[in-house]
């Protein structure tokens, strides 16, 4: 068993984990956090998206113990004082979604994706989502949604 401390959400932990836990399973099974989603376990689906240090990592792949001392942000930790962050608002306008299984993924690699690049356009878009999945959409409100986001988080100066 191995001792990690982490920042999830603004809030830190100290636990015991096994070696071999995946941080997906960490969040969910030991922190609650049911927001990030087990879609494939092997990275391909992009469900599991989280921010590690304000970088966006699929969490199937990455072990808890990768995480320790660092800061991890999960789809929970976006709304502030009951309001859905601008991405997630942005989501809900365009109907960006229909299961919304993937919906948790897409969002933290759209919030990754605008903040290196404000100025997207709909192809930046699709190539920066490319590592994440949807099985119902056909993606076109995603795009959208995303676009959407950006436009607004430009016009607020910069303010994610």
């Amino acid at each position: 068993m191995t001792r990690i401390t982490v920042k999830v959400d603004g809030s830190s932990f100290t636990d015991v984990v096994e070696p071999r836990t995946l941080l997906v399973h960490y969040l969910r099974e030991q922190l609650g956090k049911t927001g990030t989603v087990v879609g494939c376990d092997t990275g391909n689906c992009g469900a599991c998206t989280v921010h590690l240090d304000g970088r966006s990592v699929k969490s199937c792949s990455l072990l808890a113990v990768q995480a320790d001392g660092h800061e991890i942000t999960t789809i929970e930790g976006l709304a502030t004082n009951g309001q859905l962050h601008p991405m997630q608002q942005a989501f809900h306008e365009n109907h960006a979604l229909q299961c919304g299984y993937c919906t948790p993924g897409m969002i933290m690699q759209s919030l990754d994706l605008i903040a290196d690049n404000p100025n997207v356009d709909d192809e930046q878009i699709r190539l920066g989502l490319e590592g994440n999945l949807c099985r119902c959409t056909g993606y076109q409100n995603i795009v959208k949604a995303v676009r959407a986001a950006a436009a607004a988080q430009s016009s607020a100066g910069g303010a994610q």
